[in-house]
């Protein structure tokens, strides 16, 4: 995984019990810590899934939470780099 910025990749990370998590990792594996870590509770369909918001990121329709400050993952299925636009997106916090 390429580290970008000081506070690591920005990643969409998913996990065995169906979690949904955005935040920064600096190492990715089985268990991995996010910093600034948020999770998505619900995204709409034009959001086009998990990997959507990797790309695009959430919008007005989804459900994300507050951010914690630190992380600690497990179980972890998947991990995707976020593109520049999602992570802003994600930034946002959008709760509706």
């Amino acid at each position: 995984m390429a580290k970008r910025g000081r506070k690591g990749q920005a990643v969409v990370v998913t996990t065995e019990h169906r979690g949904v998590f955005f935040g920064y990792a600096t190492e990715s594996g089985v268990t991995m810590t996010l910093k600034e870590a948020r999770m998505c509770l619900y995204w709409s369909a034009d959001v086009k899934g998990v990997l959507g918001l990797a790309v695009t990121g959430p919008n007005k329709s989804c459900r994300v939470g507050p951010a914690v400050t630190s992380l600690l993952l497990e179980k972890v299925t998947s991990v995707a780099e976020t593109t520049p636009k999602a992570e802003e997106a994600w930034l946002k916090g959008f709760w509706s």
